[in-house]
């Protein structure tokens, strides 16, 4: 990649007391605190009006997976306990099908206590739909991210099924307490629809019916995409050099008709939330790799590629080559895996406003906010946490606009 002026993860630091964590979220989605940033200047708010602050014609994408239950707890017949957490299914591959199973699927998976789970399978009963189910789990292969854990289970449910009752919520580890009944609730946005992602797009959970039909009201604009979160998003960057670190990958769709959408859309364009602007800017560089070769392969982004690809190309003309693709394989919807890492020194193509939590020091999450507003997120965070901001995934939301 590029060299960047700043690669050091050291710079990206602050001191972030633990009171100024959210452990919970407000009871109101909508009252939480909204600092925006816009024309360099810097405005205290309620999300509950953050309609008022939105430019006219404002496009906005909203990243519409779905939290699964994905730590399951099981115990050895010595008592001992293991705790599995699902990442992402192996076979089948394809979530909606994995989901679907109703016999046995097989995840990538991170287990706690492993050192005491040999060979043995460990099993769980449960009743689902007055069905007398026992689901099982058998640790196969291990590699550099965990386990390959293969499910199997009687009674003829679906996996997303047994998931529901014997998983549990997969919480921030920060938030340092076990997932409540309330949780099962508020870490999910209102518009949740696909499920797969082990960590919630936060910026999301501030949005309510009445945010929407105030959106509604004022003719802005809606879409939405599909990353599912994996548990890298909290995967803090341990190299002295963020350039060093090993970017996860997430599962992305995007549907043809945003697409269409933001080939022609002059007004602007906001994100809510971290995972929609990875998706989004994923998707136009898998447009400027089919303006380079309308034959390349284009289900996956690696971790730096788009630094090393053409940086001249429009937005307009990114969309064109993806929806001609889209046109000539009959494709209603544009699936792949992105690892794109944002960092200072990367050029936003699609986004032009973000909607977004305040995220942990040295992190991936403030790389790219930096990314977006350059050195004011210094500004920005020591304001926040001045004037009583509530940080992390159950905390306040910002919405930042630096070109307004």
């Amino acid at each position: 990649m590029n060299t960047h002026e700043q690669q050091r993860i050291s710079e990206f630091s602050y001191d972030l007391p633990d009171e100024k964590i959210a452990k919970y979220p407000l009871l109101q989605r909508d009252m939480s605190k909204l600092l925006v940033y816009k024309s360099d200047e810097i405005i205290d708010g309620k999300f509950q009006n953050c309609v008022d602050f939105l430019p006219e014609n404002s496009l906005l994408i909203f990243n519409n997976t779905r939290v699964i239950h994905a730590r399951i707890v099981l115990h050895k017949a010595t008592g001992a306990q293991i705790e599995i957490f699902c990442l992402e299914p192996i076979a089948p591959a394809n979530y909606e099908e994995n989901f679907a199973s109703h016999n046995e699927c097989t995840w990538q998976c991170i287990v706690g206590n492993a050192k005491k789970w040999k060979d043995e399978t460990l099993h769980i009963n449960c009743i689902i739909r007055n069905r007398q189910i026992q689901f099982s789990a058998t640790k196969q292969s291990a590699n550099e991210t965990g386990f390959c854990i293969r499910f199997s289970w009687s009674g003829g449910v679906s996996f997303s099924e047994i998931l529901e009752v014997i998983g549990q919520i997969p919480i921030p580890p920060y938030l340092n307490r076990n997932s409540e009944e309330s949780d099962l609730q508020h870490y999910q946005t209102t518009y949740a629809k696909h499920e797969g992602s082990v960590a919630a797009p936060t910026a999301g959970l501030h949005f309510t019916p009445a945010i929407f039909e105030k959106l509604e009201n004022c003719s802005m604009q809606r879409a939405e995409v599909t990353l599912h979160v994996g548990a890298g998003t909290f995967k803090p960057v341990k190299t002295e050099l963020y350039t060093d670190h090993a970017m996860h990958h997430e599962f992305c769709t995007v549907p043809r008709s945003l697409i269409e959408t933001l080939a022609q859309h002059s007004g602007a364009r906001i994100a809510v939330g971290t995972t929609s602007v990875r998706t989004l800017e994923s998707l136009y560089w898998l447009g400027v790799k089919l303006c380079e070769n309308p034959k390349v392969s284009i289900d996956e982004l690696t971790q730096w590629e788009a630094y090393s690809l053409p940086q001249n190309i429009s937005l307009a003309d990114s969309m064109s080559a993806l929806l001609k693709y889209c046109i000539q394989y009959n494709i209603c919807e544009l699936r792949f895996y992105t690892q794109i890492m944002i960092v200072p020194g990367y050029t936003l193509r699609v986004i032009t406003g973000l909607f977004t939590n305040f995220h942990q020091p040295q992190s991936t999450l403030l790389l790219l906010i930096s990314a977006f507003i350059g050195e004011k997120w210094k500004t920005l965070y020591e304001y926040a946490l001045a004037h009583n901001y509530r940080f992390l995934s159950y905390g306040d939301s910002s919405l930042l606009m630096p070109r307004y």
